[in-house]
Formats: C-alpha cells, sequence, structure tokens
C-alpha cells in the first residue's frame, strides 16, 4: 500500500478558517439537531437554563405543565437580552424566567408565558399581543439528552437523525441514570479534529497507556478489527473503565453479557458522543466556541439506586475517563497547531481510521459545492 492508496482528510484549512466555520454554523449547527444539556437539568416547572449555542444565547425552560420549550433570547420589541447568565449590576429590573411563571424583558418589561407568547406590553393599551411570540427553537430529547434545532421551520425528523443508535443500545438505561459529576473542558481544537480521534483508536497505544491497560484490544494491531456494535472486551478480570478496571457498583440491569463484560461506544453528529460501561455511561457534550475552540462538557452518568448508597464515590471511574481525556484533548491540540503547516495541505485516513471518514462525508455533504 502506497500513500495515494490512501483516502484524504478535509483540507487543513477547513480545520482553521473562519468562513469555513461560518458556514458549518449555518448549514450544520443551525440546521440540525444538536446535544446541549440533560433533562435532570431543567427538573420542574419554570426550571430553565440559559444555553450558548454557536454564539447564539437560547432560553431552554420547563413550562408550567411540565414540557421543555426553547426560544432565542431576544426580546420581539427591540432585541434586548432577555436573561442574562449573570445579574447586570446597577440593573433595576433584571429581568429573565420571574417566580417560574413569566419571561420578562428588562428593557421595556414585556412579558411572555413559558410557551412563548407575549402576555404583557406596559402602558399600551389595546396593543394586539395575539400572534406574538419568541422566536421558538426545536426541542426533542432521547435518552435523557435534550437537543435542539436552532432552524425549527426547516427541522428534518429527529428520529432521522438518531438512526439506529436506540436501538444498538437500547438496553443501557440512559434515560434513567442521573448526573454523578461533570467537568467542561475548553480545548483549542476544531470540532472535527475532536469528533476523528474519537472515531477511532490507531492513536491509543501511543497516547492512552491507562487506558489500554484495562482495553489491550485498542491497541493491538494499531487498534484495527475492533468490533463496536459488538463491544470491546476488557482484560481478564476487569469489566469497566476505571484504573482497577474494576467497581462495586452493580451493572445496569438487563444487559446482555457482552454488556456486562465489553464497552460501547457511540457519535451522534455532530456533537453528541457516549461512552457505555456496564455500570456508568461517559457523555461529551460537544460546544463550538470558534473555528479552533471546542468546549467539551463531559458528564459521567450512574444510576440512581447506586447515587442513593452511602459509600457513592464516582471518582473511581471520573479519574479514569480524566486521564484519558486529557490526552485526547491534548493531542487534539498538537493536531491542530500542526495544520497550520504551509506545507500540510491535507492529511490522510489509515485503514484502521475508516469512522473517521464519516466526518468527512457528513461535513461534505451539508457544506456543499461553496469550498
Amino acid at each position: 500500500m502506497s500513500l495515494r492508496e490512501l483516502e484524504q482528510t478535509l483540507p487543513s484549512s477547513w480545520y482553521y478558517t473562519e468562513d469555513v466555520y461560518v458556514l458549518e454554523k449555518e448549514r450544520i449547527f443551525c440546521r440540525e439537531w444538536i446535544c446541549a444539556a440533560r433533562e435532570e437539568q431543567v427538573p420542574s416547572p419554570g426550571d430553565f437554563l440559559i444555553l450558548e449555542v454557536v454564539g447564539e444565547s437560547i432560553i431552554l425552560v420547563r413550562n408550567r405543565q411540565g414540557v421543555l420549550r426553547a426560544f432565542y433570547n431576544v426580546c420581539r420589541h427591540r432585541g434586548s437580552r432577555l436573561c442574562g447568565s449573570q445579574p447586570t449590576p446597577g440593573l433595576a429590573v433584571q429581568g429573565g424566567v420571574i417566580a417560574g411563571r413569566s419571561i420578562l424583558c428588562p428593557y421595556h418589561q414585556w412579558a411572555y408565558d413559558l410557551d412563548g407568547r407575549l402576555i404583557a406590553t406596559p402602558h399600551m393599551p389595546g396593543f394586539d399581543k395575539s400572534g406574538i411570540s419568541l422566536y421558538p427553537v426545536g426541542v426533542e430529547s432521547w435518552g435523557g439528552f435534550v437537543f435542539l434545532h436552532l432552524t425549527p421551520g426547516a427541522a428534518g425528523p429527529f428520529a432521522t437523525q438518531l438512526g439506529e443508535i436506540p436501538q444498538r443500545i437500547s438496553r443501557y438505561p440512559l434515560a434513567e441514570l442521573h448526573i454523578g459529576h461533570s467537568i467542561t473542558y475548553n480545548v483549542a481544537a476544531n470540532w472535527k479534529a475532536i469528533c476523528e480521534n474519537y472515531n477511532e483508536c490507531y492513536h491509543c497505544g501511543g497516547v492512552h497507556p491507562e487506558l489500554c491497560s484495562v482495553v489491550p484490544a485498542f491497541r493491538e494491531a494499531g487498534g484495527a478489527g475492533l468490533d463496536w456494535m459488538r463491544g470491546i472486551p476488557h482484560r481478564a478480570g476487569a469489566d469497566t473503565f476505571t484504573h482497577s478496571g474494576t467497581s462495586s457498583r452493580r451493572s445496569f440491569p438487563g444487559l446482555n453479557q457482552d454488556e456486562q463484560e465489553r464497552h460501547k461506544g457511540e457519535v451522534l453528529y455532530p456533537n453528541l458522543f457516549v461512552s457505555l460501561a456496564r455500570d456508568h455511561a461517559a457523555v461529551f457534550i460537544l460546544q463550538p466556541r470558534g473555528p479552533e475552540r471546542t468546549d467539551i462538557v463531559c458528564h459521567f452518568l450512574f444510576a440512581p439506586e447506586e447515587m442513593a448508597r452511602a459509600d457513592f464515590d464516582p471518582r473511581d471511574a471520573v479519574d479514569f475517563w480524566d486521564i484519558t481525556n486529557r490526552q485526547d484533548w491534548a493531542i487534539c491540540e498538537s493536531v491542530q497547531r500542526g495544520m497550520h503547516s504551509r506545507v500540510h495541505q491535507h492529511g490522510y485516513y489509515a485503514p484502521m481510521e475508516d469512522y473517521s471518514l464519516d466526518i468527512r462525508r457528513y461535513v461534505r455533504e451539508r457544506l456543499g459545492p461553496d469550498l
């Protein structure tokens, strides 16, 4: 096999130029269902989050009937932000979600209900408020995750984007799991480079000694021939992602024999990674902040019954994952720096990196012929 027989990556400039990122924002992150949160983060009517999604401020709120709604964080009157992430010093009327019942603009005190409908316009008697609502954002849920669509009028079926993932991991009780710990990483790398890294284990032998100690298959044959559909076996005597390869936590009920003993992973483009062990899940929500910066929120999910135990301690899984994650982010940042070289026009995919071709196809199909 020669270099010319290998598949080429996307052009290097697609990983760091602003014009490509602007196209990706509009044609991918504003036109696809994107993971934004866990449902448990807005558990009760009136609870809300302010989310930054590719530069747009979004209000995610649970209405009085307990249904999740989302809106652009902008008043229909003069465009003021409705909710601030922090109180504004000296501002008499702070605005935001008030008493779990309405959304108030701090500028002229226009108010909206939790379904986005305009309900109050002070000092404007007779003004017709009907038909005026906050700019909507689509909301869907799966597996306890909240997904948003920034252009809901053009949204495709959510089930189509999920594809076969729900069937493949149906025995894992994702929707019932709770966050036991969270870490937010600020990574100086393009979101696509991070996806490509997650999608292959050719790098694992050199980058992840601790991980390969627990899962030797990750370093065998350069990570070739891994059966992700069945799951990847741990070393003898190990059955989960901790330094010891073991845990006192009980396995999720209903897992088959392979799932009791093997590790599974899924990627839901454009921004959710799910890694599954018998007793916990590590999930990664990518939040692009620019062409060369990605924030990654990593939630560690556990069964609520385990979290209720007096001796519950997630650190065995969290510490193991944190080492692995930091190794990944460091090598992705190295790739990001290297791609700026004037001689590096594109990279190549080795045969064991076939899954990385997915990101190339995914992006090209959505950006179209402009580049």
